[in-house]
Formats: C-alpha cells, sequence, structure tokens
C-alpha cells in the first residue's frame, strides 16, 4: 500500500510538469526533440549504471552523445548517419582496446542503446510529421503504455491471483496482465475523445486505429516492461532509478513507451489516426 501511495503522489507531482511539457512542445517542436533526447542519455546513463560502465569514459561517451544526436535527427534524411558512426565507434574501441572489453559487453551496450534510440526516436519522428499535432501524439505515446503499466499494476494489486512470469517479473499477474489491455483501451480512446472535442473539433480521429494501438500496445508494453526487468535481474538491481519514487527510475517509467512508440507510428503510416 505504502508503494501504491508514492506512486500517486509521484503521478499528481508530475502531472502539472507533463502538461506545461505538451504546452511548450506544441508551440516549438524543437523543445521536444531536445526533452526527448535528453530523456534518451539520461536512460543510457541508467543502464550503463546497471551494468557498472558509467565510469568507463570508452563506453559512455559514445554511447551517451548517441542517444541525444538520435531523437534530434529522426524526423530528417540523415537519421541512419548516427547509427553507422555509433556501430564504428564502438567495434573500433572493442578492436583497440581488446583486452579490457569485450564482446560481450560491447553487444550489451550495443544493444541497449539502439533499442532505447529506436523507441524514443519514434516519438520524435511522430510529432515531426504532425507538428499541428504534437501534443496530440506525446500523450498517445506515452498515456498509452502507462495506462497499461496502471492497468495491470491496480488490477494485479486488488484482483491479481495467478502469476505472469514470476521469475523475471514476480509482481506481474494474469489478472493484472488483462486489467493492463483493458485499461490500454480506454486511455487511448479518450485521449481522441478528449482532444477531439476540446482541442481539435474541426479534425477527424479514427478510433479504429486509436482502438488497435490500445489492443497491441497493451502486449508490446508488457514485453518491454518483462524485458528491461530480465536485465534488473541479470545485473542484480531492483530498480534503474530513484527519480520517480514509486516508480524507479527513467527506464523503469519509460520502458514500455520505447516498445510501443514504433508501433504507434507503424499502426498511424496506414490507419491515420488523426487527420
Amino acid at each position: 500500500m505504502a508503494s501504491m501511495k508514492a506512486r500517486v503522489l509521484t503521478a499528481v507531482v508530475a502531472l502539472p510538469v507533463l502538461i506545461l511539457f505538451l504546452v511548450l512542445g506544441q508551440w516549438n517542436f524543437w523543445f521536444i526533440n531536445a526533452v526527448v533526447a535528453g530523456a534518451s542519455a539520461f536512460m543510457m546513463c541508467e543502464l550503463l549504471t546497471a551494468k557498472s560502465f558509467i565510469k568507463d569514459y570508452r563506453i559512455t561517451v559514445p554511447c551517451v552523445l548517441f542517444c541525444l544526436i538520435c531523437p534530434l535527427l529522426s524526423h530528417t534524411r540523415f537519421v541512419l548517419i548516427p547509427f553507422y558512426l555509433f556501430m564504428l565507434c564502438m567495434f573500433f574501441i572493442m578492436v583497440l582496446n581488446h583486452k579490457s572489453i569485450s564482446f560481450h559487453e560491447l553487444a550489451f551496450c550495443l544493444t541497449g542503446a539502439a533499442v532505447i534510440n529506436i523507441g524514443m526516436s519514434c516519438v520524435t519522428r511522430l510529432c515531426a510529421q504532425n507538428p499541428k499535432f504534437t501534443a496530440f501524439f506525446m500523450v498517445v505515446c506515452l498515456a498509452v503504455p502507462w495506462m497499461s503499466d496502471a492497468g495491470g499494476y491496480f488490477a494485479g494489486t486488488f484482483f491479481g491471483r495467478h502469476k505472469l512470469c514470476p521469475e523475471i517479473s514476480p509482481k506481474k499477474t494474469v489478472e493484472g496482465f488483462f486489467g493492463g489491455i483493458v485499461f490500454c483501451i480506454a486511455g487511448a480512446l479518450l485521449t481522441g475523445v478528449v482532444f477531439q472535442n476540446f482541442f481539435y473539433p474541426a479534425v477527424q480521429v479514427d478510433y479504429l486505429s486509436l482502438g488497435l494501438i490500445g489492443i497491441f500496445a497493451s502486449l508490446t508494453s508488457v514485453l518491454g516492461d518483462l524485458s528491461f526487468s530480465l536485465i534488473k535481474r541479470s545485473c542484480h538491481i531492483k530498480d534503474y532509478g530513484s527519480i520517480f519514487p514509486g516508480h524507479g527510475g527513467m527506464l523503469d517509467r519509460c520502458d514500455s513507451v520505447i516498445f510501443t512508440a514504433p508501433l504507434i507510428l507503424l499502426i498511424h503510416q496506414f490507419i491515420p489516426v488523426i487527420m
């Protein structure tokens, strides 16, 4: 119950900050880019800290720079250049320091940086493709997976009886999984209703697209959560950080966003959410 109180209090405090972030992002797209880039770099630092790589500048510097640059270029034709340069740089560092940096360590950093960047870059790309609806897509990218997390947490807390994946995440339950799906779909549809009626009355929101996002995003959200939980277990840590009381670190809060944002972008490409 103490954990639930901490979660609710953190959400109450963070809500005004999130609203300010959305207002400023709607006013200036580059503000969104800068914040997402900063969050990506911060998450990379948390991941490197979990593996005790953070003090090794040979690994930390290129990984953090890569996570800063990619979201800024996600909507440009140069988006693949930092991926290529980062790959070259990391393998060059491994060859140069092959006695102290193993391929296992390199693979951990490469995979982590790529996953974080692909996920977060899809957020900025969505906003760049739809500059008039930046706030809407930011809410969809953040609120939909967070609603899945919240639904899973509350349904699991009050109704959870059957463990979903006890060896990876002991607190997750089958009941919480289905609660997350319901909350996720409801959150996606509610976002469309609010924005169409109060912010974009002249545009058409496709609720079929939002419904599909709610269904599939809840599944990828759970996969993202379990995947990063498995990494935590291998690193023998409980959370990636403590920046959000009751939630953990930035990576704990955004692991589901990383996995769902590319899916939202993909669905929007074929069934536009808003027109």
